[in-house]
């Protein structure tokens, strides 16, 4: 395969769910044909001399320490293993096999229920679901549609249930082909109407749950119940951008107030007990045209906008980009959201950066700051981390209430030698510090401030998530077929599969500006020459997988990763799902198959509870890439997970237990 030996860029593969863009690529860096300031002053002088040349001539803030971190960034041999003794497999369960079914498939030692379904009722006054007599009105009453990331905050125990918890859950995008009743037509089949319950059914859902016996009900009653919607719930602008022109519109002249959040994608739960939310393809929302010669052209064409996949445009003059030209700016950011307080504002937080946004995992560093890694899913984007000013408050949650609005964002460079530097994006950085006006411009063009500073271009990074036992942080790069041009953080040419990065943060501290990585395993069938992936020998044949999307650690430190491949599930064989994988000791880079989706779904959120005795999935547009509504109605496919002829394929959230109780896996 065509390789280089500088960390250059690259662009995009074939579309994803529903067609759509994630796999176009809009970075100029990509393949090669940019070189940023970094890599031309790295190939002029050797290394050693570049750490000296960095301090005096001000490039890369952060390089100047480079020498101080080690690796070894060549694909590591996964088979270097002992041989086996046992009881080495941490993770005990019966593996399941590769396929395709119409129904769920579960470890047949666990037990996997369905316990929220779109349109089902979210408190005790809601309407029961009617498909075919659906309104805006009844939706921001019920759970909405496709779920994707699922945050869990335990409650204190009450009236004697073994467990009770708020379930945090995002509901992604719409899709008019399963939403509305023979809707067979094109997006020029919407009306005001439809586009009014699509918004509905986006944003968040907010629900109370409990176990008796081990078996999970949702608590209709519960005073945290709520639904945030793309329609009509209020949110604050806060951090640098907020106020900054770019964010006015004729609406909010003030720059600090937004309606609604947008393909809300994956997340994370702070340690003061707030949910992290993600806007993710925002741009997807977008129609219209700019002005002619509008200062925001090259911005918005950074981030593919407009990509219109929803015609909202035609009724919702938000998003014309003719009428309110600066909505986009408004839209990209990381939402929080206080689930203990159901009439709190959501809040965008301005200073974690604008991109599409995958992942809040966070932890805590050693001097109490807190640490949020995020991916920019969309081919050949960066990896970022924003480390809080202030320290977090344990004891009183209050003291926390802005604490994401002050910190300093940072963007990934991996460098050959398996090095990997975090490069600070603030108008501190003296390579910014004359291309933008204000920090809250930076922030507003977060993906050109990740260019000039020479971040690394990379294959769809996806969830990031650090391990609360070890510290060590596992990257999900999903693919990226585009690749024509290799560097060692990515590999592959043609990434079709995708691959796991572990990153060991230097002296093991979250807050460190200088890392280590390694590749944990090159996914894709090991068995198949052309895949070209890599995994430890002790893999099955059902434990590979392919597109690694989200991931969760569960109380143990173990690390499980949910599959996006799309389309590519021809390629693969085998329908997407959650497997666990081995982070550390002989058997690290196996794999194990755990659960399955329906035939055409893609496993989003898993979760733990706090006891790791429940696991709660997300279970997105099933049936998706399968029959029309017409051949439905015929028969064959049933859709899930109802069964009922009639009823459409119902995006879902499954709890799984252990059949004879204890910790999952």
């Amino acid at each position: 395969m065509p390789s280089h030996n500088s960390d250059t860029p690259i662009s995009p593969l074939e579309s994803l769910s529903l067609d759509l863009g994630d796999d176009q690529c809009s970075n100029p860096s990509a393949n090669g044909s940019q070189s940023s300031l970094t890599e031309l002053v790295a190939k002029r002088f050797s290394r050693r001399n570049f750490v000296k040349a960095a301090v005096a001539t001000g490039v890369g803030s952060g390089l100047s320490q480079m020498s101080g971190c080690a690796g070894s960034a060549s694909q590591t041999n996964l088979d270097t293993h002992t041989a086996l003794k046992e009881g080495d497999d941490r993770f005990d369960f019966v593996e399941i096999e590769h396929g395709f079914g119409y129904d769920q498939l579960c470890a047949p030692d666990h037990s996997a229920k369905v316990l929220l379904k779109w349109g089902d009722p979210l408190f005790a006054s809601a309407p029961k679901f009617d498909f075919y007599n659906q309104s805006a009105e009844s939706q921001k009453q019920q759970f909405g549609f496709n779920c994707d990331y699922v945050g869990y905050l335990g409650l204190d125990p009450k009236r004697g249930e073994s467990a009770r918890a708020l379930l945090c859950v995002n509901h992604e995008y719409p899709h008019p082909r399963f939403m509305f009743p023979n809707f067979d037509t094109g997006l020029e089949g919407l009306t005001k109407e439809l586009v009014e319950i699509e918004q509905a059914a986006m944003g968040n859902s907010i629900v109370e749950v409990f176990a008796v016996d081990g078996q999970w009900h949702v608590d209709k009653n519960s005073p945290f119940n709520r639904r945030i919607t793309a329609l009509d719930t209020v949110m604050r602008l806060s951090g640098p951008a907020a106020g900054n022109p770019r964010l006015k519109t004729s609406k909010d002249q003030s720059g600090t107030q937004v309606v609604g959040t947008v393909n809300n994608c994956a997340g994370g739960m702070t340690p003061w007990g707030t949910y992290l939310t993600c806007e993710e393809n925002f741009n997807y929302h977008f129609g219209g045209e700019l002005p002619k010669d509008h200062p925001e052209t090259n911005n918005y064409q950074r981030y593919n906008v407009p990509q219109n996949y929803m015609a909202w445009d035609k009724f919702d003059k938000r998003f014309d980009l003719g009428s309110e030209p600066n909505e986009p700016n408004r839209f990209g950011w990381m939402v929080e959201i206080d689930p203990l307080d159901p009439q709190s504002t959501p809040v965008k937080r301005t200073a974690m950066g604008r991109f599409k946004h995958e992942g809040g995992e966070n932890i805590i560093a050693e001097d109490g700051r807190l640490v949020v890694y995020m991916g920019d899913d969309q081919v050949f984007e960066y990896l970022y981390k924003f480390v809080s000013r202030d320290q977090v408050d344990l004891k009183k949650k209050s003291n926390n209430k802005d604490l994401l609005d002050h910190g300093t964002l940072y963007v990934a460079q991996f460098l050959q030698d398996g090095s990997l530097n975090w490069l600070e994006l603030s108008t501190n950085n003296p390579l910014l510090a004359n291309e933008f006006g204000s920090q809250g411009d930076l922030l507003i063009e977060t993906r050109r401030a990740a260019e000039i500073v020479g971040a690394t271009p990379m294959d769809r990074p996806e969830d990031v998530i650090p391990s609360p036992i070890t510290g060590k942080v596992y990257l999900m790069l999903t693919n990226n077929g585009e690749r024509t041009e290799t560097n060692a953080a990515n590999p592959r040419a043609e990434n079709v599969f995708g691959h796991v990065i572990e990153i060991i943060e230097n002296e093991n501290n979250a807050a460190a500006t200088l890392a280590s990585w390694n590749i944990v395993v090159s996914c894709g069938d090991p068995n198949n020459a052309e895949h070209n992936a890599q995994w430890n020998s002790y893999t099955s044949e059902n434990g590979w997988f392919a597109s690694p999307d989200n991931a969760a650690m569960d109380p143990e430190g173990r690390l499980w990763i949910a599959t996006d491949q799309s389309r590519k599930v021809e390629m693969s064989g085998t329908s997407d799902g959650l497997w666990s994988l081995e982070t550390q000791g002989p058997r690290r880079g196996t794999g194990k198959m755990f659960y399955r989706v329906p035939r055409g779904a893609e496993l989003t959120g898993p979760c733990f509870s706090q006891n790791g005795e429940a696991l709660f999935l997300a279970v997105q547009h099933p049936g998706d890439y399968d029959k029309t509504p017409a051949e439905r109605a015929q028969g064959g496919a049933i859709d899930w997970p109802e069964f009922e002829l009639g009823q459409p394929p119902k995006p879902s959230v499954v709890v799984v237990t252990k059949r004879t109780g204890g910790r999952v896996g």
